[in-house]
């Protein structure tokens, strides 16, 4: 059996589409999720864990430059000192370790070598860990994710504004139900997607810097007159965590859990999304806008297809699996440790960029779509029993006995033109005035409050992203 040679990793030779096929449409991840992120975090909170040290006079008090270097330490790190750090990694097998030594050789020749013995003073590999991951997690969500999020819904709500008016069929169980406005159903979108984006925004994350089983037993023995209880929290949250005092190893998963569930609802709402942008293409109620040099299909040169939307749909099933396992998995761990969450959470950068991928494919499909408002209008008209719940609540009111029936029976299950829907209407049991209010009601007309439930929304959501 024949080998073929290893081959340089590029976009063509990635295994992962992320970082292959599709590099260039989530390339602003890579400062966030990737290894060398990671290591720019793990050495920011080794250095400013000896910055903290100096403030109980564990380490001498450091000099303005001293602090300064030490702030500016991971932000700084080259590309070259990350590979330096993947080296003695591969040789030790230790990722944290690995960092630690850097760190340590950095420091010596220059005015901070007498802290050299005091870096990783006390701690173990997941106290830095925890605040690396969530200083990740919370820095892709707020920087790229939640902005590719609200470019989304403003797209959203100029549709929704632009069609609020514009009356349309609505279906429930993809059976011909009573108008809505294809406004108003764009609105329901923004709103789903708002609330939750909203949610994510808002949510907290908590750390942990409390030792090898979360006792702080080493600090606590060396140190005894300093108490390590507050300096852990007051350390926590400088970083904007809450301090968890209470762990084993590691600091419980739930707070990232909780961030990886709303982005499963997000998901699943744009799911949804595109799941009915594409039936409304199907109905010829949504046209997209070919673009010149475009191919639809390799045999059919007429095609325009919706591969906006269903490639999102597919990379939205991808992105909420490995979710779903994360919310599964994360929550449990042996004892006080086992490392089997370690592979998986390192791997965060990819249900996220999944989720990039297709928040812009999706953006890019409701950019090429417009809607074909004579079509709308025609299939709107072209069964007028869609206004018999309008008559049967209109008798109800004059407590006419028993309308529903009444309706049932003169439409269900029928396609009523105009003249016909006109002549039941003329017999129905009620009197002129209130006849002559079904005769002049037409499926445009018979939208409710849509317009106003719209213009709320679209209201709200600014409101609330302006605090």
């Amino acid at each position: 059996m024949s080998t073929r040679p290893n081959l340089p990793l590029t976009e063509l030779t990635a295994i992962s589409i992320l970082d292959g096929r599709n590099r260039a449409d989530i390339q602003e991840l890579a400062p966030y999720v990737s290894e060398l992120n990671l290591i720019r975090a793990r050495f920011s909170i080794e250095a400013r864990y000896l910055i903290a040290l100096s403030s109980t006079g564990v380490l001498r008090s450091l000099t303005t430059e001293e602090k300064r270097l030490l702030n500016n330490l991971g932000e700084n790190l080259t590309l070259k000192n990350a590979q330096q750090v993947k080296k003695i990694e591969e040789d030790i097998q230790h990722d944290v370790k690995a960092t630690e030594r850097s760190f340590r050789s950095m420091l010596h020749g220059g005015s901070l070598k007498d802290a050299t013995e005091l870096v990783h003073l006390g701690l173990t590999s997941e106290d830095i860990n925890n605040i690396a991951y969530r200083l990740i997690l919370k820095g892709t969500t707020n920087e790229v994710l939640i902005p590719a999020l609200d470019d989304l819904i403003d797209n959203l709500l100029d549709k929704a504004d632009k069609y609020k008016g514009n009356a349309m069929l609505a279906r429930t169980h993809g059976q011909a139900a009573v108008p809505t406005t294809l406004g108003k159903e764009f609105a329901v979108f923004a709103t789903r997607l708002n609330k939750e984006v909203r949610a994510l925004s808002a949510r907290e994350l908590a750390g942990k810097l409390t030792g090898a089983v979360g006792n702080l037993n080493a600090l606590e023995t060396a140190y005894p007159e300093i108490d390590w209880l507050n300096f852990s929290e007051k350390f926590i949250n400088s970083f904007g965590f809450d301090a968890n005092l209470v762990t084993t190893q590691i600091n419980p998963y739930e707070d990232m859990i909780a961030y990886f569930q709303v982005y499963q609802r997000i998901n699943n709402i744009l799911t949804d999304l595109v799941q009915d942008m594409w039936r409304y293409i199907s109905d010829g109620w949504l046209v997209q806008k070919a673009k010149q040099g475009e191919v639809g299909s390799s045999t059919m040169p007429q095609k325009v297809n919706p591969i906006r939307f269903e490639n999102s749909e597919g990379n939205l099933g991808k992105a909420n699996a490995l979710f779903g396992f994360f919310v599964e998995k994360l929550g449990r761990s042996r004892l006080q440790r086992d490392l089997s969450d370690s592979t998986v959470i390192r791997d965060m950068g990819v249900p996220l960029g999944y989720s990039l991928l297709s928040y812009k494919n999706t953006l890019k499909g409701l950019s090429r779509i417009k809607p074909d408002l004579d079509k709308i209008s025609a299939d709107l008209n072209s069964d007028w029993a869609i206004l018999s719940e309008a008559a049967q609540t209109l008798m109800r009111k004059l407590r006419v006995d028993d309308p529903y029936s009444i309706m049932a029976t003169l439409t269900q299950g029928r396609h009523i033109g105009e003249t016909e829907w006109k002549e039941i209407v003329a017999g129905l049991p009620i009197p002129e005035k209130e006849r002559k209010k079904l005769e002049e009601l037409t499926p445009e007309l018979y939208v409710g409050y849509a317009q106003s439930i719209t213009n709320s929304a679209i209201r709200q959501i600014k409101a609330s992203r302006k605090k």
